[in-house]
């Protein structure tokens, strides 16, 4: 779970072996797809490159849409008997039209958040985060915390920042920022003295208080749980803030061609349904212009007698654009902090594995319960045991409950022990894979690959390994981790190479995959997680009409290149949401 959401990857060299690199469509368009036609389309895309994501008929050239349903898939002349006086007539020029992105795994609301408090967001040194919460500081000196996000683990030794820093700041008042992971917070002494956190203050459950070696003290790092010690304290945020950073976020993800999402966890402060009011609100406003799957936050501290809450929450919520319906479960942390777990020792810390968050026996009984009551489980796993213990329970899951719909997935999986890749496939259970971080960037090489050690190195983010077993593959960004750009993570999981340059060599080569299943996984793949597939995910007659316009062919480009494409215009039943159809004059 990392890297810097501003990044933007300009990577030069491509490499032919890829699968699909510098691939080019046929000459010839898809035989013709139709629903039967009873009067003239509204809208009619002609001469492109439509990259329908279907199986054995992946291209066409015009795509007819009427009453926010794609009508007809074919060629120019057989859209052509779509066309009447009052339909729009669209020429592509040969841009490329595809299914809307969708995010498997994402975090809008509170990234929305991140961005209206005191992001510090693309720095990369301690001096500039302290400089750039001091400009907060001063720009809003009634504020009574100063609360911000995107900090990065590898710019401080060991993952670990220190208090001093944001103590010389602002020195009058509690600073509490969460990394961009979200699973470290940085904090100054006037926020642990808030807190009452001193060096006899044990760690909570599931936490860590960093401490100096030397004398025990708070170093002003909380791993984990023990966020919450500060967290808790912090001011409430208002309904004013929350809407407007929904709203903020739902611009920006449809402008990245995103027409459908997964929020990763919507507990929201102190009121774990403030999120999915905000949800709510702003759909029945007009404003929530995506499909949402909300994903409703297990609280580790309790038990399986949740199960009634999640259920009535689901039956509230799931109207509209939103669907309610799955339940979120934490199941590690992350690596660099040694707060994932492992299945062997850390390699830089023997005898120390680190442990899942929720007991083997309280997962397994749970996770049955939820699948019987008909709920997608969705877990955050990273290190091996982790992910191990989430299989496991998906498969006593499915012994107990038979086979179903559920569609239950597991996100980030950084780390799979061989003997593990398999089982993805064989119990129906989705691969969620955040793509963008499967490169050697500085977390890669400076934290986790000392953490793991030569041996596992080869099982870090092995997309291409679990795609070869018939697993299903998904797509997310968990932004704001990483970049929301959809674009991006495709790149990156072609080519396993970094960012601006800086790595020319792709890390892991063989768990590289081609452009089709890149694609494939931010659109079909998603849309099968989030339960949309039978409506969206492709472009078919008969499916709604969430489309993007492309400036340019992903698969007549280098690979290298992909990430360098904009999104002209972003439909959701064939309505634009962002964009406009003047962007798509003649090139």
């Amino acid at each position: 779970m990392h890297h810097d959401p501003l990044r933007i990857i300009a990577l030069t060299v491509c490499l032919a072996v890829l699968s699909g690199c510098g691939g080019k469509p046929p000459d010839t368009a898809a035989p013709a797809a139709t629903t039967p036609k009873t009067d003239t389309a509204e809208l009619v895309f002609t001469n492109g490159a439509v990259y329908t994501v279907v199986p054995g008929g992946e291209w066409a050239t015009a795509v007819a849409i009427q009453d926010g349903l794609i009508r007809y898939v074919g060629d120019d002349a057989g859209a052509a008997a779509w066309t009447g006086p009052d339909t729009r007539v669209v020429d592509l020029g040969g841009r490329m039209l595809a299914p809307g992105f969708q995010d498997a795994h994402v975090h809008p609301l509170t990234s929305g958040v991140d961005f209206q408090q005191c992001p510090v967001y693309g720095l990369d040194a301690p001096e500039k985060y302290a400089a750039a919460v001091a400009d907060c500081a001063k720009r809003d000196p009634q504020a009574p915390w100063i609360v911000g996000a995107g900090w990065l683990l590898s710019a401080f030794p060991q993952g670990i920042p220190d208090k001093a820093l944001l103590d010389a700041a602002v020195p009058d008042r509690p600073v509490a920022l969460t990394s961009t992971d979200g699973h470290t917070l940085w904090v100054n002494s006037k926020a642990l003295a808030a807190a009452g956190i001193t060096r006899d203050t044990p760690d909570p459950v599931n936490g860590r208080i960093d401490r100096d070696p030397k004398t025990g003290e708070p170093v002003g790092s909380l791993q984990e749980s023990a966020m919450s010690l500060v967290m808790d304290l912090a001011p409430p945020l208002s309904d004013e803030l929350l809407e407007r950073s929904l709203r903020y976020s739902v611009e920006l993800m449809n402008g990245l061609g995103i027409t459908a999402w997964q929020d990763a966890a919507v507990k929201v402060g102190e009121d774990p349904f403030r999120a999915l009011q905000t949800y709510r609100q702003l759909d029945q406003a007009g404003g929530l212009t995506t499909h949402v799957v909300l994903s409703l936050l297990w609280d580790s501290e309790r038990g399986v007698e949740q199960i009634d809450d999640l259920v009535a929450a689901r039956k509230e919520f799931t109207a509209g654009n939103i669907n309610a319906g799955t339940v979120k479960i934490f199941l590690d942390g992350v690596i660099e902090a040694q707060t994932s777990a492992l299945i062997d020792d850390y390699s830089d810390k023997p005898g120390y594995k680190s442990d899942i968050q929720v007991p083997a026996a309280v997962l397994n009984d749970a996770v049955a319960k939820m699948d019987a009551a008909g709920f997608q489980v969705h877990i955050h796993a990273i290190g091996d045991a982790a992910i191990r213990a989430a299989l496991d329970a998906f498969e006593q899951a499915r012994a107990a409950n038979g086979p179903n719909d559920n569609r239950h997935h597991i996100a980030h999986i950084e780390l799979i022990h061989p003997d593990d890749q398999p089982r993805f496939a064989k119990l129906g259970v989705t691969a969620d894979f955040q793509p963008l971080w499967a490169f050697a960037d500085p977390y890669i090489v400076e934290l986790t690959l000392p953490r793991v050690g030569a041996a596992r190195t080869p099982w870090i983010y092995p997309i291409h390994s679990v795609l070869k077993t018939g697993a299903r593959l998904a797509f997310g960004s968990d932004w704001s981790v990483s970049s929301v750009n959809p674009l991006e993570g495709i790149e990156v999981a072609v080519t396993r190479m970094g960012p601006q340059g800086e790595t020319t060599e792709p890390f892991l080569p063989d768990e590289r995959i081609g452009l089709a299943d890149a694609i494939a996984a931010y659109t079909i793949g998603a849309a099968y997680v989030n339960h949309l597939d039978d409506r969206t995910g492709t472009i078919e007659a008969g499916k709604l009409a969430d489309l993007i316009v492309l400036d340019r062919n992903l698969f007549k480009i280098e690979p290298t290149q992909i990430s360098d494409a904009k999104v002209l215009l972003t439909l959701l039943a064939g309505r634009p949401v962002a964009g406009g159809f003047e962007k798509l004059a003649a090139p």
